[in-house]
């Protein structure tokens, strides 16, 4: 018999192995998974470290997908150092697209420091709303948030897809070619989130723009009271609230800023990539799931999310790019998921120990008398 035990500290090599452990064994297991299938897996992985690593081009076109991941990895990873289960990135960040759209077509005449200014607040402040729904259901009507998020992605997505293909909004190209195949009305030219050149690879705006929201909120939950309330809320709501922590007020706002931080994924989805409104795409991409992937990855680290999900872009990057007859369907979506299930398992050693109880010595039978 074995019995998984509490750690009361965790080592600092375990904290760095668990992650890299998990990307190896995630990788062996989609080698074998190829292997099975007649695939070659060494020439499939050096492919998309090609596609998306380092052929020319393939570091920019990296970084723009990893951009929208970067923001959802940072909203989960926000929601999740409370065990606040904020499944709802997905709609948050269309909403996000939805209000940064809107924003990039009524100031379209402002300057550009204007315009991309307030596309961003626009983003966040329409992820924050999302989430506050779902806030104000989980902090004073103990509502599962993980049910109430997951059913507002699909109201998002249907709301996005209404004003595009349902009706005549503002978001959507009412032009003769807009009326007759339905798109998004696009933004002006001067919209476009502007790019950072270093070398060969160029840089998006929203890229560093998921940076120093990154450190953000690093210094947010290590160095301040508002992240210390977080971490005690996290350990033992019972024991925060006797403590004095007003813990339906501390939910609401961290659920609200995790929906700001995947608001901003949308925006940039916007201003650095499509610059319009494109339901469709943004249901297909699958932004907020992958961003629970990343985050969970990278421990809830925010300095950690960067990396990875530079990682995933890369991944998102070489699918498309691979995408045809000779490239195994779907393996991308495999990968992301072997990745998740290898660090949740990962995560299950680096918190719990593995004891095996010391057997109990023999001892000798009384002799019963005749």
């Amino acid at each position: 018999m074995i019995r998984f035990e509490r750690r009361v500290d965790t080592p600092r090599w375990l904290k760095v192995a668990v992650p890299l452990g998990s990307v190896a064994v995630a990788l062996l297991a989609g080698a074998l998974l190829l292997a099975v299938t007649g695939q070659d897996a060494i020439a499939t992985y050096r492919h998309i470290i090609e596609r998306g690593f380092t052929s020319p081009g393939a570091l920019t076109d990296t970084l723009t997908a990893a951009s929208p991941l970067l923001f959802t990895g940072l909203a989960a990873a926000a929601a999740f150092r409370m065990r606040v289960f904020n499944i709802g990135g997905e709609g948050q960040l269309i909403m996000g697209a939805v209000g940064a759209s809107a924003a990039g077509l009524a100031l379209g005449s402002k300057p550009v420091p204007i315009l991309i200014l307030g596309m961003i607040l626009a983003g966040a402040l329409a992820g924050g709303i999302w989430a506050g729904i779902a806030a104000v259901l989980r902090a004073w009507a103990n509502t599962n948030e993980i049910i109430t998020t997951l059913m507002l992605n699909y109201i998002a997505l249907n709301l996005a897809t209404y004003l595009i293909f349902g009706s005549h909004s503002y978001w959507r190209d009412n032009s003769p070619t807009g009326r007759m195949f339905p798109q998004g009305r696009p933004l002006a030219d001067h919209a476009s989130w502007p790019t950072y050149s270093i070398g060969s690879t160029v840089v998006p705006f929203g890229f560093l723009l998921g940076i120093v929201t990154a450190v953000g909120l690093f210094v947010l939950f290590r160095k301040t009271r508002y992240g210390f309330q977080t971490e005690v809320i996290g350990d033992e709501e019972g024991a925060a609230r006797y403590a004095g922590i007003r813990t339906k007020r501390t939910v609401f706002t961290l659920m609200l800023l995790s929906g700001a931080v995947a608001g901003l994924g949308g925006a940039s989805d916007v201003g650095d990539t499509r610059h319009l409104l494109d339901p469709k795409a943004l249901g297909q991409a699958g932004y907020g799931y992958a961003g629970i992937v990343v985050a969970a990855l990278a421990r809830l680290n925010p300095l950690a999310i960067v990396p990875v999900s530079i990682l995933m872009g890369g991944l998102a990057n070489a699918g498309r790019a691979l995408e045809g007859p000779g490239f195994p369907a779907g393996l991308v979506g495999t990968l992301q998921g072997l990745l998740l299930i290898c660090t949740l398992a990962g995560e299950l050693f680096a918190r719990y120990r593995i004891r095996r109880p010391a057997s109990a010595p023999a001892t000798d039978t009384p002799a019963v008398p005749a």
